[in-house]
């Protein structure tokens, strides 16, 4: 379908900001057909980079699909999720848990983001590496199209998973997250480690298993719904490496022992947990991910 009318010329300036009208001017291409393949050559023909033009596009196109499901109420129906602050009395600085005091370092509410300070010791970070090091494969992803793990080239790191209770280490850090988030230790699903290299990366995603594909069904019988994620930092990486959250542009920092917690109680774009991992540019970076279900994971 062709283009309703030109780019605003306001829109196209040297610093190539992205302007609201740019914005509305996307908005009305979406609203009137138009392929974003086309939207993109015609920003392009007006002057606009490339790399730029593709994330306006991203951006606002994103937020106009999430606007109209809400408005045409297709989004999924909200889920209970685990959350490790009170509801209510305002913003602790510390969380004292039965065996560990853990620093509230920031929180946003939406998304739900709860970056954790100390929730590892340095001990138990090394610890963990050790023992997941000689266990380290090339990392999968599940694929919701079929249900089974595979090979993901947006994911260049290495991997392996810890059964949930596999070794004293796992039950006691199991615990500590249970006793954090108010979750249920059975509702988790073994602990994941992963290592990064220099180059290594995640391309942003989500953690929730989209209903609408195939094989969804299949792997929500083990537990139902991923509704949280833990990310545990076991390393200092020299450059890179962070943890990023490009619907609300924030990046989190990689320090050793540190923690990321986010919640999803919608399956869907909306909940603006799209997330990745930014390329590690030197040295290596470890990680510790746990991911929590609506039910028990078997």
């Amino acid at each position: 379908m062709a283009l309703r009318q030109n780019l605003p010329m306001s829109a196209v300036q040297q610093t190539q900001a992205v302007t609201p009208e740019l914005r509305a001017w996307i908005i009305e291409q979406a609203q009137a057909g138009a392929q974003p393949e086309a939207v993109l050559a015609s920003m392009k023909a007006s002057g606009w980079n490339e790399d730029v033009a593709i994330a306006a596009l991203e951006e606002t196109l994103r937020g106009f699909l999430d606007e109209r499901a809400k408005s045409s109420a297709l989004l999924p129906p909200p889920v209970p999720v685990p959350d490790p602050l009170p509801k209510e009395g305002g913003l602790p600085t510390v969380l004292r848990l039965p065996d560990r005091e853990v620093r509230v370092v920031m929180a946003m509410n939406e998304p739900r983001v709860v970056v954790l300070g100390g929730l590892l010791s340095h001990e138990e970070c090394d610890e963990l590496i050790a023992q997941a090091e000689r266990r380290l494969t090339r990392s999968e992803t599940v694929q919701t199209d079929t249900g089974a793990s595979e090979v993901n080239a947006a994911r260049t790191s290495q991997g392996m998973f810890f059964e949930r209770g596999e070794s004293e280490l796992c039950r006691r850090i199991e615990a500590r997250i249970a006793a954090l988030i108010g979750w249920p230790v059975d509702n988790g699903e073994g602990i994941q480690v992963l290592r990064y290299r220099p180059g290594a990366e995640y391309k942003p995603h989500y953690d929730y298993f989209d209903p609408a594909q195939p094989g969804t069904p299949r792997i929500l019988e083990r537990g139902g719904q991923r509704v949280a994620t833990v990310v545990m930092y076991l390393n200092d990486p020299e450059i890179g490496g962070g943890t990023t959250f490009p619907d609300v542009k924030i990046e989190v920092a990689p320090v050793k022992g540190n923690a990321v917690f986010f919640s999803y109680e919608r399956a869907h774009p909306s909940s603006k947990t799209l997330h990745g991992g930014a390329p590690v540019v030197a040295g290596e970076k470890w990680v510790a991910t746990k991911w929590l279900r609506e039910g028990v994971f078997r």
